[in-house]
């Protein structure tokens, strides 16, 4: 009889996910990630649902994701990056020990094929709930790539603008770097908001300052590589991703896991919000509210657990 009511009380995957669901609601921004989160639940995982929470394996995994691994790359990254939160949201609560068979590093990347690009024209990017992990493995490092890759990240910085970047764009004292419209895919000066982490490698470099460059490659007065940063990625466990794709990271966070406004991150990404005479009223650039969701971000990062921040 005991044993019968012990078993009752073991919660499913599909309990846990809906409990998952209702603690985060306040903090999701709009009803679409709620329905996102829903479809997941009822749709996706339907097959591990009454699955006992902690015993939820690497097979019962892969029994959700591999139907559509290879033919819908990018459901299958997000089901599988929330299939990893509800089950570390378990383990939080007591509910299941030991490792995270939905974790991609070190785990499911030795068992299933790298994702492909999303799509035609669109740029692989690493899983927001991986970029903690990933940037405090390129923190240890030591070298000019790896503080313009972690500066590139912060920022949500094309490579182009953070490898040309000049140190009179930089103003420290109010924590601000201005972009010139010469080196801006809009053709619009861009100014950005700088976490206090982003001042902290910048200050870095200022002590091996050389020139004018505030991160120069091997070659005098020439900016470090698109190469060298590529390297830095594959050696640090990224290889499989893009440095452009880092801007997708950012603002998938952006949606699922902030309240943040939807224009606010399209103007930290520099996008364009709006039509014409939508944009003619709009002269502002939001620069304190960029602010407050760049500091938000670092703080995601930074984060030992990646839940910092958020």
């Amino acid at each position: 009889m005991a044993e019968r009511q012990a078993a009752k009380r073991v919660a499913t995957f599909g309990q846990i996910t809906e409990e998952y669901i209702e603690t985060m609601k306040p903090k999701w921004r709009g009803d679409k990630t709620v329905a996102a989160w829903e479809r997941f639940s009822k749709t996706y995982t339907d097959k591990i649902r009454k699955v006992p929470i902690d015993k939820v394996s690497t097979e019962d995994v892969l029994s959700v994701l591999r139907p559509f691994w290879h033919d819908k790359p990018e459901t299958a990254t997000k089901v599988r990056e929330r299939i990893k939160l509800v089950l570390d949201h378990g383990k939080a609560r007591g509910l299941r020990q030991g490792d995270n068979p939905a974790e991609w590093r070190g785990h499911l990347d030795q068992i299933l094929p790298p994702p492909k690009k999303l799509a035609k024209g669109h740029h692989a990017s690493l899983p927001y709930t991986d970029a903690p992990a990933f940037v405090k493995k390129i923190r240890r490092a030591s070298g000019v790539a790896a503080r313009a890759l972690e500066f590139i990240i912060l920022t949500g910085s094309r490579s182009l603008e953070v490898r040309g970047a000049e140190w009179q764009e930089i103003d420290m004292a109010k924590a601000v770097w201005t972009v010139p419209a010469a080196r801006m895919k809009t053709g619009k000066e861009h100014r950005v908001p700088l976490a206090a982490r982003a001042i902290e490698i910048l200050t870095e470099m200022q002590e091996s300052r050389r020139g004018n460059l505030v991160f120069e490659g091997r070659v005098d007065a020439s900016p470090v590589s698109d190469v060298a940063l590529a390297k830095c990625m594959k050696t640090y466990g990224a290889g499989d991703f893009t440095i452009h794709g880092f801007r997708s990271t950012f603002r998938e966070w952006t949606a699922d896991e902030t309240q943040h406004q939807r224009e606010v991150a399209e103007a930290a990404l520099s996008h364009a919000v709006g039509d014409q005479v939508e944009r003619a009223y709009r002269r502002g650039d939001a620069l304190a509210k960029r602010r407050r969701l760049m500091d938000d971000w670092a703080a995601y990062l930074g984060g030992a657990d990646g839940t910092a921040g958020i």
